[in-house]
């Protein structure tokens, strides 16, 4: 027995469709955001300071400023934003090319030079039971003082390391008193090259995911007619190519009322037709007369005598047939 196969191009959309939909399934997450292999979702976005556009208001209990660490034990303090750039206007970094000093994160003053310890970054990582956001290709490490900054320059771009960077770790504050989050400066290497900081907020707690969006009504009983549809037609012609041994379009099942819709159209095209040429005015067919006076009478002897003559017109006759029949 002999089944119909689908088009080699039906299986080649098919195939593409489910490939592209298992790549979008495999998307990364939204930036600022991170899921764990259990599934806990964490998202960070509410701790990014964004500029205000002109003529923009800030709210009441928004941070429209960077946060600021102590150094303690250091002689410099800390400014840094969470996955976003600083705020805070800076053009100049030590070993940082001005056309990257708007993307920095995080960076600290020294004396008169401005040192930064980062760029821009938004890949939050989970390692173990730790949220943690790194900031990578800061400005020269190793030495103190300008000829050292300029001398570990040309070693970073001939190694593509020796540049500061930033570790943040976060963790869940569970103090529902809690509003603004809390930065914290940890530790830094004694090359001075790597940094720790802790944030503790309560943005950095578990949160439930996105809803995704799911197949609507419509989509459900679209999917529904179509494979209806499809399994009418397959299973028709398979009846009719195997059973009924038909050839050509008489393959289709009921061939016979789809040949007929042609005529049937046609009829219900001439029928509107009809019935809109009545709807039409026209001036042909009869019309009604005003009847006068003298049509009146007429009219009325014409009921009199039957037909269509009145009594002095019967009476003239009379007398001429008598002066026809004397002469």
């Amino acid at each position: 027995m002999y089944f119909p196969r689908l088009p080699a191009s039906l299986l080649l959309a098919l195939a593409l469709h489910y490939r592209g939909s298992t790549a979008a399934d495999e998307k990364l997450v939204e930036p600022c955001t991170a899921v764990s292999s259990s599934g806990s979702f964490y998202d960070l976005r509410q701790l990014s300071i964004l500029p205000l556009k002109d003529g923009q208001k800030a709210n009441k209990n928004d941070k429209t400023t960077d946060y600021h660490a102590k150094g303690y034990d250091i002689p410099y303090n800390f400014t840094l934003n969470i996955c976003a750039p600083v705020v805070e206007k800076q053009d100049d970094f030590a070993g940082i090319k001005e056309k990257l000093a708007h993307n920095v994160s995080a960076f600290y003053e020294q004396g008169d030079e401005r040192y930064s310890i980062g760029q821009q970054s938004s890949n939050l990582t989970i390692r173990g039971k730790r949220l943690v956001l790194q900031y990578i290709n800061g400005s020269p490490c190793g030495g103190s003082g300008k000829r050292a900054a300029m001398s570990d320059v040309k070693r970073s771009k001939a190694e593509g390391s020796g540049r500061k960077s930033t570790t943040i770790s976060f963790h869940c504050d569970k103090d529902p008193l809690a509003k603004a989050p809390i930065v914290s400066f940890v530790n830094v290497d004694p090359d001075e090259c790597s940094y720790v900081f802790e944030v503790l907020s309560k943005d950095a707690c578990i949160g439930a995911p996105p809803a995704k969006q799911g197949v609507g009504p419509a989509a459900v009983f679209s999917i529904i007619g179509i494979i209806a549809i499809l399994v009418y037609f397959l299973g028709g012609v398979f009846y009719q190519r195997n059973v009924a041994h038909a050839r050509g379009w008489r393959q289709l099942p009921n061939y016979s009322m789809w040949a007929g819709i042609g005529d049937f159209i046609k009829d219900l095209f001439i029928i509107a037709a009809s019935s809109c040429s009545r709807c039409l005015p026209t001036r042909r067919g009869y019309s009604a007369l005003s009847i006068s006076a003298n049509d009146r009478t007429a009219t009325q002897g014409r009921g009199r005598g039957g037909n269509g003559w009145s009594t002095d017109d019967e009476n003239r006759l009379i007398d001429q047939l008598d002066e026809e029949w004397d002469n």
